[in-house]
């Protein structure tokens, strides 16, 4: 009796040790919880991914800036939570389908250089730490070159290495289609829309 116990105790510690894994991995990845130790620490490029825009760069600029310095478009709200506006930055939430019916959340400081360029630094997220940015290049056909770029950091040296490549796929997409919805405003807005070089 006294062994069956012992066994069911060993068990019972089992299982609470793979539930709270599995609820710090899901914490973790919805970006509810952001691991930062800085052991290990390794950087991982994003991007570049490049679009030519046939629209003058204020125009794309302002269609950037719109949701986060204006009013947050209804159709927007979904995935973007502005917490707090400033003239030139904001604080502000990203809601990222992840698929399996979840979201990941990442909390980010999003800076404005009018017409040039916008700054994007992760506070909270899947990662500790991302820095990217739009730059904005204007054509000498008017139109615009947007390029984005960016560094995703994690820790624990190769695990955070693959762990990495893992978040910087969704990550990527997410971003490319941003760029993309960005491209079809900001030529709809456009009174002439110009030609993609």
């Amino acid at each position: 009796m006294r062994e069956s116990a012992v066994r069911f105790r060993r068990l019972v510690k089992v299982a609470l040790i793979g539930t709270g894994v599995v609820a710090i991995y899901r914490t973790v990845v919805d970006g509810a919880l952001t691991l930062d130790v800085g052991i290990g620490r390794r950087d991982r490029p994003l991007g570049p991914i490049v679009r030519e825009i046939g629209a003058p760069r204020e125009v794309v600029f302002d269609v950037v800036a719109a949701p986060y310095l204006g009013k947050t478009p209804r159709a927007m709200r979904e995935k973007l939570e502005v917490i707090e506006r400033g003239s030139d930055m904001v604080l502000a939430a990203h809601h990222t389908d992840i698929g399996g019916g979840r979201r990941a959340t990442t909390v980010e400081t999003v800076k404005f250089e009018r017409p040039t360029s916008v700054h994007f630094r992760l506070l909270r997220g899947p990662v500790p730490a991302v820095v990217e940015q739009f730059d904005l290049t204007m054509r000498d056909d008017g139109g615009t070159t947007l390029s984005y770029s960016g560094t995703l950091s994690t820790d624990w040296w190769a695990i955070g290495a693959r762990w990495a490549d893992l978040v910087a796929r969704k990550w990527e997409a997410a971003v490319r289609s941003s760029i993309e919805s960005i491209s079809t405003e900001a030529e709809r807005r456009a009174s002439h829309p110009i030609p993609r070089a």
